[in-house]
């Protein structure tokens, strides 16, 4: 019960962040909203998202995955609320920092409700359920917002009250769900921001890094700037397809992900950033020749290696890992993929007077380029025998093999 509560629940959070994407250029077009608005929201959301997981990220573990979880559903709730009446960049900008804050608490609090209630077999299911489940509900919130835009009555407010009816229904199937911790006290001493990796984990996290700064890079790249990109660049400018474009590099990251447990996480790893940067190659290639249909291609080739290689990070990174370890560990994890979404970002809106779309674009090839270069190199697997894995392994491996 908790873990399918927790899953449905971590999917309806995302699928509402997601469903948002679609209505940008709704927005742009009814509004006058420039890319330079829609590029703050896109900020405003990952402010939002980092801070609460800087301060809020291990709150969990002292007051309860079930509370906090529900909290989390509660923000993206009002997030909606707000959204309901957009007419100007403010309030665009405050609903999708409601959402930030509400996608912190649901990073850190339901993905780890997600690792502690997952079955032990298969071995894979706690990363893959916990890394991917996000992944899919952006794509399923994507895609079924530009069909409801596209196709629905009030294709500006329909999506949300949807979403508002699945928060709702989540929030009510975590109430009824079984607690996972203990409650401990030191909840305000959990507030302060620490950022910390369990022993044995270290020499992981540089490539960890790697992989998720890139691969959300270029997640919050779909966000921001292809709507534009798929309207002046590839002529389409149907809300539907501009949804299943940006669920086309989400939904393969959750469909690649079991692929990387056949490996180890290393070398998982190495073949997914592989995957991840010949989708890239694809994606410049068809931006010259206005191809949508390979585009599309090259973003599901790229979407499917940064599944591989991010489950496989995880399953690294939570490796011999405790109950107390996890929101630790999923704060870092996200604290780098929003760090990631958002400071090439921040560049990149810089020089969006300087250099074309086309261009920009050719400097987060260039980012994914070095990320494969240095995963490739440097990917090493979990050790063996650390503290960690003396205490209790209660996280699937898969087996991981010794360093290297």
């Amino acid at each position: 019960m908790a873990f399918v509560s927790a899953v449905i629940s971590l999917l309806a959070s995302f699928a509402t962040v997601g469903s948002t994407i679609p209505l940008f250029n709704i927005y742009r077009a009814q509004e006058g909203f420039t890319n330079a608005d829609i590029f703050l929201t896109v900020v405003a959301y990952s402010v939002g998202t980092l801070g609460t997981l800087l301060v809020l990220g291990r709150l969990s573990n002292h007051m309860g995955r079930r509370p906090i979880s529900v909290a989390s559903l509660v923000l993206l709730v009002l997030g909606c609320l707000v959204l309901l009446s957009v007419h100007d960049i403010g309030t665009l900008i405050a609903g999708r920092g409601l959402m930030g804050l509400g996608a912190g608490l649901a990073s850190s609090a339901l993905t780890s409700y997600v690792v502690d209630a997952a079955p032990a077999r298969p071995a894979w299911m706690a990363s893959v359920a916990s890394s991917q489940t996000v992944m899919l509900g952006l794509a399923v919130g994507a895609v079924a917002s530009g069909a409801l835009v596209q196709f629905g009555p009030w294709p500006r407010d329909l999506i949300y009250v949807v979403d508002i009816a699945l928060l709702l229904l989540s929030a009510v199937l975590i109430a009824a769900s079984p607690e996972t911790v203990a409650l401990t006290p030191g909840g305000w001493r959990s507030l302060r921001p620490n950022v910390r990796i369990p022993v044995g984990a270290g020499h992981l996290l540089a490539v960890a890094a790697a992989v998720f700064l890139s691969t959300w890079a270029t997640g919050n790249f779909y966000q921001t700037f292809v709507p534009a990109l798929v309207e002046d660049q590839l002529h389409a400018r149907s809300p539907l397809v501009l949804g299943l474009v940006f669920a086309a590099y989400m939904a393969p990251s959750a469909l690649g992900a079991p692929l990387g447990g056949r490996f180890s996480s290393a070398e998982a790893q190495r073949i997914g950033m592989v995957a991840f940067l010949t989708g890239w190659i694809g994606l410049i290639a068809a931006i010259i020749t206005g191809a949508l249909p390979l585009f599309i291609t090259a973003t599901i080739i790229a979407g499917a290696g940064q599944g591989i290689a991010i489950s496989a990070a995880t399953r690294g990174l939570l490796h011999g890992s405790t109950l107390a370890d996890r929101a630790p560990i999923f704060g870092v994890i996200y604290i780098l993929s929003y760090s990631g979404a958002t400071i090439p970002s921040l560049i990149s809106a810089q020089l969006t007077d300087v250099f074309s779309l086309p261009q920009i674009t050719l400097g987060y090839l260039g980012l994914a380029v070095a990320a494969t270069a240095f995963t490739t190199v440097s990917a090493r697997n979990p050790r063996t025998g650390t503290i960690n894995d003396i205490q209790q392994n209660d996280v699937g491996t898969g087996g991981e093999k010794p360093s290297r």
